[in-house]
């Protein structure tokens, strides 16, 4: 098993290989919360779609079913009623306005609904949420053998003599 920059788990790795493992982990993180961006948004555009297929929808089947709805209703007031054939047909319009009020009333909850929609601002405030947690990050103090601890002031003074 290896770390994302090669070397073996475990092993001690230089500043610059640590610093290359959490770039490397802090830009796929960031492209991870994009895709998720992206996942939202396209489910939100699906809620905005349908919303308007249940407007398209009931436009049509008021422009197709008026002529035939309208004879048929007023033809049926008529000889329930009796009444004249004119107000027969205006009461069948009615009916057809009170169809379609119902059929957009639908529309518009589902329009509502996409609008209410929280799946930009639960990425947003995720994102804010690694933010947070990358900004209050404190490295792991490492502790030091005592070897080198002693034989660093020597390898100085080793290096100051042979130099002057």
């Amino acid at each position: 098993m290896s770390a994302p920059d090669g070397s073996p788990v475990g092993a001690e790795r230089s500043i610059g290989q640590l610093f290359a493992s959490a770039t490397t982990e802090l830009s796929a993180l960031v492209h991870d919360e994009i895709a998720l961006a992206k996942a939202q948004l396209k489910q939100d555009v699906k809620k905005g779609a349908t919303s308007g297929g249940a407007f398209s929808v009931a436009a049509m089947v008021l422009l197709f079913s008026l002529p035939m709805l309208n004879f048929a209703l007023a033809y049926g007031i008529r000889t329930w009623s009796g009444w004249n054939l004119a107000i027969c047909f205006l009461l069948s319009f009615a009916a057809n306005v009170l169809v379609a009020a119902v059929l957009a009333l639908i529309g518009v909850v589902f329009a509502k609904k996409a609008k209410r929609s929280k799946g930009p601002q639960k990425v947003a405030a995720s994102m804010k949420e690694t933010a947070v947690v990358l900004q209050n990050a404190k490295p792991h103090p490492r502790p030091q053998p005592a070897a080198l601890e002693d034989a660093a002031p020597a390898a100085i003074e080793a290096v100051a003599r042979s130099s002057s």
